[in-house]
């Protein structure tokens, strides 16, 4: 996994998830991300479903063929994301117990419609219980009007709070 690209150093070092596998468990557990662009000086936070590939180090998106989100990565590939677990209130202690995992990437765009398939066929079988006729669905004419996205990773780091002990 590629290492923390922060110039930062956390300054409750106790609460840092260093751990891949610990960070992965994280990743494969939640639905959605969090992905921050921006170009020319405007921000833009969306939410999105994805797949993760281990062994590529990147997550894989869907979206429509246009729209603000298309125009903000063609202009600037680099973005910033989160994946958070929501572990709740604590009572009586005014904190708020979560791990997440926060990724520097670059997008980019899967023009293959091989590439795209199977893209899109992780994403298929990590929601659907049984994936067969979504799959089946993944047409040419499907497959033409949607981007897929690969947001290739190359800093990950994680944190949690409370800190464990």
């Amino acid at each position: 996994m590629p290492q923390d690209s922060s110039r930062y150093h956390p300054l409750r070092i106790e609460k840092k998830i260093a751990d891949r596998k610990e960070l992965l468990a994280i990743i494969r557990g939640r639905q959605f991300l969090t992905l921050a662009m921006s170009r020319d000086n405007e921000p833009y936070l969306v939410t999105l479903n994805y797949a993760f590939s281990e062994k590529e180090e990147c997550f894989y998106v869907h979206c429509a063929n246009a729209g603000k989100k298309l125009d903000m990565l063609h202009a600037n590939p680099r973005v910033w994301g989160q994946v958070i677990e929501d572990r709740g209130y604590l009572k009586g202690k005014c904190t708020h117990a979560y791990r997440a995992v926060m990724f520097e990437g670059m997008a980019e765009f899967i023009e293959s419609p091989e590439e795209k398939r199977r893209a899109f066929e992780m994403m298929i079988e990590r929601f659907e219980p049984d994936p067969t006729e979504m799959k089946a669905k993944l047409t040419p004419a499907v497959l033409a009007k949607t981007t897929i996205l690969r947001l290739r990773v190359v800093g990950m780091s994680g944190k949690q709070s409370p800190a464990p002990g």
